[in-house]
């Protein structure tokens, strides 16, 4: 019971810190390094779009492409994230056509990248909180609305299409979250981030 408290009232307080949160993301924008280095990223996730999946079985299915955009929530923000995910998706889109275009996808790729900037940004690089982050995106942005688009796109009952997108998302949630933090950990130790931040705090 005393955790749960505890749990609740550090969980009240990061919503609290939410607005400068916000604010200082938006500050990023500003500054040229930013644009640089996200120009960087979006420039490896197109390349990893390229990259073939590794599909096993009918569920499970991982790719690399989305890396980039966790890890400019990381280092920019929200904000910074959201702006980025839609531009990319629009992009990657423009390179890679692939059926209609259909703007509910890149509502989703902001969305998530707002959820994860306000989990990640100016806070530790955890598996807990990368875990919570990406159970939220997957409820809201994967399950419901993705489902929501694939259901008016193709006139699909969105209740017929529910239980193996829900079934999927539930085994990839732990994988894709194990990847984003091996991943974010391989990065920190080899200086890479250290690296970002004091070029972005050079004047």
């Amino acid at each position: 019971m005393k955790r749960c408290t505890t749990l609740c009232t550090q969980a009240y307080q990061e919503v609290l810190k939410l607005p400068d949160l916000y604010g200082q993301s938006c500050r990023e924008l500003k500054k040229l390094r930013t644009v640089t280095t996200c120009a960087m990223f979006a420039a490896v996730a197109v390349a990893l779009s390229y990259l073939t999946s590794i599909q096993i079985g009918n569920y499970v299915k991982v790719g690399f492409s989305g890396i980039p955009n966790r890890l400019v929530d990381y280092l920019f923000g929200p904000v910074v994230g959201g702006c980025f995910g839609g531009v990319l998706d629009v992009l990657k889109y423009l390179l890679k056509p692939s059926g209609m275009f259909f703007p509910g996808f890149t509502f989703d790729a902001v969305l998530a990248s707002l959820i994860y900037g306000s989990f990640f940004y100016k806070r530790p690089f955890t598996l807990p909180r990368i875990l919570a982050a990406k159970l939220i995106v997957v409820l809201v942005c994967n399950v419901f609305f993705n489902t929501l688009w694939v259901s008016i796109l193709y006139g699909k009952a969105f209740m017929v299409l529910l239980p193996a997108r829900l079934i999927k998302n539930a085994i990839m949630w732990p994988i894709d979250s194990f990847i984003l933090f091996s991943i974010g950990r391989i990065l920190e130790a080899s200086g890479v981030f250290r690296t970002i931040r004091a070029g972005l705090a050079l004047k």
